[in-house]
């Protein structure tokens, strides 16, 4: 199974210094709010691209007194089937907001390297009104859901952005050179086509793990909306991309205007609707919701375990709010069958009784993380 066995945090929130082991089976935090439970979980969240699940400023991250010559760092020794353990390190640069990633000792290139040796997925409290606020959230959990399947994800969503935002620049400078301006908008229809056929296939993949079903959880129907993605409903992947530039070539003055492009992957949204009653998520009681995203994130792992021979590592913060003990005890089964290292929190020790000997228990108080 892909595991985290150890855990270091130095000046990471509110932990000075932390060193954390595990075994692999489902870890289980638990105290007081406040305590420093969800700040293991950003930790882990480190391990893949991006800011962390609370997409935070990397100076925020240090813990407050730190020393900003030396500021966070996180380190961890993550186990994969039929391969050596894997040395992970990463933190925040002295005096600037610039992310450094060592991979075995080695620097890596680009956070990108990531998707390659760790799959990591979360599901946090603030994620409970997905289905309610606008697309840029949706966006990114099904971002982080492709990532899974197609690790290549993060680098072509980092060159099309990088593209993207030159674009813009030229065209608020009013500097329409068409040789330029094709040569960016060349990289946005590559890149920008080859991210809406993934979030596609994604979801597809998704559909059908989600129709074998989930114990009491409910069957979750996906799509994905978008001008591109609508494009590759309708023509072969080689026209699709090549429409998509056009119509990019063809929007330069009405983009201008907008102060950046109108169409394009940077503005497609997730559909979700809960299976058994058919309605939109969004229509949903708050549970049915948690319970939908509940099923998305185990038809993911089911999906990629088939896919790729081992699911991700699950972050589950207060993931027993809004689950009954129905579906709390299906969820433990669930979490243990498919041998998945999840991590989970919660205030009350007793909503995870059913784990019993299947888990390993901490207990946090006050940043002081103690073995149960």
């Amino acid at each position: 199974m892909l595991a985290v066995h150890r855990l270091t945090l130095s000046d990471f929130r509110c932990y000075s210094f932390l060193r954390l082991e595990t075994d692999g089976r489902p870890v289980v935090l638990t105290g007081p709010n406040g305590a420093g439970k969800t700040n293991i979980l950003e930790a882990l969240s480190f391990l893949s691209p991006g800011r962390g699940f609370r997409r935070a400023k990397l100076s925020e991250v240090t813990r407050r007194g730190a020393d900003e010559k030396a500021p966070w760092a996180v380190a961890a020794l993550v186990d994969r089937p039929d391969d050596s353990p894997l040395e992970i390190g990463t933190g925040k640069e002295g005096g600037s907001e610039r992310r450094l990633l060592r991979i075995d000792g080695s620097p890596a290139r680009s956070q990108a390297a990531l998707s390659e040796v760790v799959s990591l997925l979360w599901l946090i409290p603030a994620m409970d009104r997905l289905f309610l606020e606008g697309a840029t959230g949706r966006r990114r959990f099904l971002d982080r859901l492709v990532l899974g399947f197609d690790p290549a994800h993060a680098s072509r969503a980092t060159a099309y952005e990088h593209a993207m935002r030159e674009r813009t620049r030229l065209l608020k400078e009013r500097r329409f050179d068409p040789s330029w301006l094709g040569v960016l908008e060349e990289t946005m229809a590559r890149h920008g086509a080859a991210m809406a056929e993934a979030r596609k296939s994604t979801v597809a993949r998704l559909n059908a793990a989600c129709r074998q079903g989930i114990g009491p959880f409910p069957a979750a129907v996906l799509s994905v909306s978008g001008a591109v993605e609508s494009l590759m409903d309708e023509f072969a992947p080689a026209d699709a991309e090549d429409r998509f530039r056009q119509a990019l070539a063809q929007g330069r003055r009405r983009d201008a205007e907008a102060g950046g492009a109108v169409e394009g992957p940077h503005r497609s949204d997730l559909q979700v609707r809960h299976g058994i009653k058919d309605l939109p998520a969004e229509q949903c009681s708050t549970g049915e919701q948690k319970a939908v995203l509940v099923a998305i994130l185990l038809g993911q792992a089911r999906a990629q375990a088939d896919l790729r021979g081992l699911p991700p590592i699950l972050l589950l913060d207060e993931i027993a709010a809004h689950l009954d003990q129905t579906r709390r005890a299906a969820l433990f089964d669930e979490l243990c069958a498919l041998k998945a290292q999840s991590w989970l929190t919660g205030t009350d020790h007793s909503l995870f009784a059913e784990l019993a000997d299947r888990a390993q228990f901490f207990r946090v108080d006050d940043a002081l993380v103690v073995a149960e």
